[in-house]
């Protein structure tokens, strides 16, 4: 498997070294295979329909939210 290096700020490097039961490059793994499946359904949805630029600019934001509250959700299963 492809590694990939992350730069993070020392702040966040401090505040993930409090939290050593998290397997960050798993929630890290996972965050971004939900992105990239988000925009595999965007692209099947684009093609499929006749939404203008104004409403993927939409979507994609709400996408973008849903994908934080994910993210904050792997996190925190990861914490417990």
């Amino acid at each position: 498997m492809p590694n990939i290096t992350l730069s993070v700020s020392e702040e966040v490097r401090r505040h993930m070294d409090e939290h050593p039961e998290v397997r960050w490059s798993n929630a890290i793994r996972a965050i971004i295979e939900k992105k990239l499946n988000d925009f595999d359904i965007a692209e099947s949805l684009a093609q499929k329909s006749r939404l203008t630029e104004e409403d993927v600019a939409l979507l994609s934001g709400k996408v973008n939210k849903a994908m934080g509250k994910r993210a904050k959700r792997l996190l925190d299963e990861g914490n417990s």
